[in-house]
């Protein structure tokens, strides 16, 4: 099959499924285009900021195109490229996109509340504490598996005498030093905008001058850090990007990433139209593989193809990015589709764009055993997608050279701009347990000591952040099967809580109760499997009844010990999405159709101030 034709149907089937069935549930659930959203009227300077729609969606895009649609969407297709493609155009239509766009609704129709605050008005405030949990522990596995992809992706590879292979490694240290740069950059960006008031052909043209100068310093000092290092300089970066105000950090950030990922899009598609006019874009990977044999090995079609594809199809992680951050940036309710359902979409096409593009480099892997590409790296996902991405580029005159720095910077950013959204979403989880009112950071008097310490926000966030990088030492490809189902396990809760909220303000939910049966069945079958795949490795590795020759192997202590802080983690998940689920199955059949309306609109002083003669108009 060549790679051409693939691109071509899914770009079309996508783009009519956002056309038909995105705008018909647009208009089903209705959008007001002259109300005021949260992101007016409740303007605070922190949380709170009208962007524009590009900016809105920039933000959207750039957090929930992580490394998962390329990550996902390659590791699945061991039961072939086919079952995955159609997961990925089927999942997305029908379940991703409606399941972030309905989140990003029910939370601008509700003064921007967080997805916890929206269970706790529509499922109760037992619902919204044991979910608040859940989502805090989501967020460190997500923590754990994008930071050592993106460490994996930078670190430096050592020659026998110590020194570094510099031929190796160029590319990751070029990335690494562009990707520090990236932060400074882009508070300038943010800082200058802002100062200026620049947008549009402006702000597109600063952007463009501020890449050039990234990219040109990036690969004269390349920087050479193991994988250790790199974790140090993740974890500061993450410490400031999850504390900062939105608007002074993420926000431009998510613009500059944003279109660098639209540039890594359209050179994947015109490297993999070029390889197809020189005959070279045929999708060698097997079209369906042997699933019975899989099967005999214990990797089940269902569920683990479905779990494994995770943000190619459908994420819960959005639903909280939509919640926590989105929907206090939309400006107008018109914005949220394309922002919602729109980014969504874009996202399950980068997906199609790794499935093409790792279908095309499968007759380059050496299949020995050894998992490497012919140049002797080890083929990743991450690498398979961004070496593949790079031939493309260099089939249409761009430098080789050039051409895989920026592509290692493209898969680095998928992941980076990811992580620092779900640091944050982590911390606001944090405090949001301890907090009295919405306000997350609100600890008041009447809290005990503990409390305010907890719901301070530098606190929170350390104690996310060291969580999640103690379980990063496990390494992704041990923690992502835990991810995916709890990602997709979340998925689910966020589906009932939407079918909750549209039958108690009269909206329909019939398109919901399908996706909702599928995630829950599928994502607790994962995750009993992943309990009892932990129980196993860690009896392997004797930590019930140490040998004496392991007792004293620090390897086998630490792989014992990451196997059983991943088993607590499955296990808390399972029991959290147990009681959630069942809390929200029980309202949504318990609750009377139209009983709670959307919220009446709330105030900041300052959003009363900038806003308020416009809404009197």
């Amino acid at each position: 099959m060549n790679g051409i034709v693939i691109v071509l149907v899914a770009a079309v089937v996508l783009v009519a499924g956002y056309v038909l069935y995105g705008r018909w549930l647009a208009k089903s659930w209705g959008i007001d285009a002259d109300a005021l959203t949260p992101a007016k009227r409740l303007e605070d300077d922190k949380n709170f900021s009208p962007a524009s729609r590009f900016t809105a969606f920039s933000h959207q895009f750039s957090s929930i195109c992580g490394a998962g649609p390329v990550t996902g969407t390659i590791a699945a297709m061991m039961f072939g490229w086919l079952p995955v493609l159609l997961w990925v155009l089927v999942g997305g239509i029908f379940f991703g996109a409606v399941h972030d766009f309905g989140a990003l609704y029910a939370s601008v129709k509700n003064n921007g509340k967080s997805l916890a605050q929206l269970i706790e008005k529509y499922i109760g405030r037992t619902g919204r504490k044991l979910f608040l949990i859940f989502s805090w522990l989501f967020t460190i596995i997500v923590i754990a598996a994008f930071v050592d992809m993106v460490a994996n992706t930078f670190q430096a590879t050592y020659l026998a005498d110590g020194s570094v292979d510099v031929a190796k490694s160029y590319a990751g240290g070029a990335a690494g030093t562009i990707s520090i740069l990236f932060t400074f950059v882009a508070i300038l960006f943010g800082w200058v905008n802002r100062r200026f008031g620049l947008s549009g052909v402006k702000e597109l043209a600063l952007a463009v001058v501020l890449f050039v100068l990234m990219f040109a310093v990036g690969m004269q000092i390349p920087l050479y850090l193991n994988k250790f290092g790199w974790f140090a300089v993740i974890a500061v970066y993450l410490l400031f990007a999850a504390a900062m105000p939105i608007q002074t950090l993420k926000q431009p950030r998510d613009y500059l990433t944003s279109i660098m990922m639209i540039v890594m899009i359209v050179c994947a598609v015109i490297g993999i139209f070029v390889l197809g006019a020189r005959g070279e874009a045929d999708m060698t990977a097997p079209m369906v593989a042997d699933v019975a044999a899989l099967a005999d090995k214990g990797s089940y079609i269902f569920p683990l193809l479905f779990v494994s594809v995770a943000c190619g199809a459908l994420s819960g992680f959005h639903s909280l990015v939509s919640t926590n951050t989105s929907s206090k940036q939309v400006s107008s309710e018109k914005d949220m589709l394309p922002v919602g359902y729109g980014a969504m979409v874009a996202e399950s096409f980068v997906g199609v764009l790794a499935i093409v593009v790792a279908a095309i480099m499968f007759s380059d892997l050496n299949t020995a055993g050894t998992g490497a590409l012919n140049n002797g790296t080890a083929a990743t996902p991450f690498q398979i997608f961004s070496q593949g991405v790079a031939r493309g580029m260099t089939a249409f005159g761009v430098d080789g050279t050039l051409a895989t720095v920026f592509m290692t910077m493209c898969v680095s950013a998928l992941a980076l701009t990811s992580v620092d959204a779900v640091a944050r979403i982590g911390r606001l989880s944090f405090q949001e347990f301890f907090a009295t009112g919405d306000d997350a950071a609100a600890a008041g008097p009447e809290q005990g000591a503990l409390a305010r310490v907890c719901s301070n926000t530098w606190v929170s966030t350390v104690v996310t952040l060291v969580l999640g990088f103690a379980l990063a030492f496990g390494g992704y490809n041990n923690i992502w099967p835990l991810f995916g189902a709890s990602n997709q396990l979340l998925g689910g809760m966020t589906m009932i809580a939407l079918a909750v909220f549209c039958k108690c303000t009269g909206r329909k939910g019939w398109m919901l109760y399908v996706p909702v049966a599928f995630l829950l069945v599928c994502t607790f079958t994962s995750l009993v499997q992943s309990v009892l795949g932990c129980v196993d490795a860690i009896q392997l590795y004797g930590l019930f009844g140490m040998m004496p020759t392991s007792a004293t192997d620090p390897t086998l202590v630490s792989v014992a010990a990451t196997k059983g802080l991943q088993l607590l983690f499955a296990i808390l998940i399972v029991i959290l999405g147990l009681f959630v689920a069942y809390h929200c199955l029980r309202e949504l059949f318990g609750k009377k159709a139209g009983s709670l309306p959307d919220e009446e609109p709330e105030w900041t002083e300052l959003g009363r101030k900038r806003w308020g003669a416009e809404a009197r108009k």
